[in-house]
C-alpha cells in the first residue's frame, strides 16, 4: 500500500484538517485545511470545500472557498474557486470559474 489513493466519497462531511502523503480524491464536504507536501489531490464534482488547500498537484472539478497553493493546479470545466491561487503551473478549462488573485510561476 505504498502508493495508495485515499478516497473521501460523496456524502462524507468532515470538519477539521486533513493531511496526506500520496494521492487523495475528495468528493464530500470539507471544512478545514487540506495539506500535503507533494501529494496530488482531486476535488470531485460533488465536493464542497471551505478552507485552504496546499498540495503538490490540485485538480478541481467541484467548489472551493479558500486559497490553493501548489506546484500545478488544474481548474476543470464547471469548477468554481472563490479564493486565490499560488502555483507554478495553471491550466483552466472553458467553463471554469475563478474569483480571486492568481500568482503563477516562480
Amino acid at each position: 500500500m505504498a502508493n495508495a489513493t485515499n478516497v473521501l466519497a460523496s456524502g462524507i462531511e468532515i470538519t477539521g484538517s486533513i493531511k496526506f502523503s500520496n494521492d487523495m480524491i475528495i468528493d464530500g464536504k470539507i471544512e478545514g485545511e487540506i495539506a500535503s507536501d507533494k501529494g496530488k489531490v482531486t476535488i470531485g464534482e460533488n465536493a464542497q470545500i471551505k478552507g485552504d488547500i496546499k498540495a503538490g498537484e490540485v485538480k478541481l472539478y467541484g467548489k472551493v472557498e479558500g486559497t490553493i497553493q501548489s506546484e500545478r493546479c488544474e481548474l476543470k470545466t464547471n469548477s468554481k474557486l472563490e479564493g486565490d491561487i499560488k502555483t507554478k503551473m495553471l491550466s483552466m478549462e472553458e467553463g471554469a470559474s475563478l474569483s480571486g488573485r492568481t500568482e503563477i510561476g516562480g
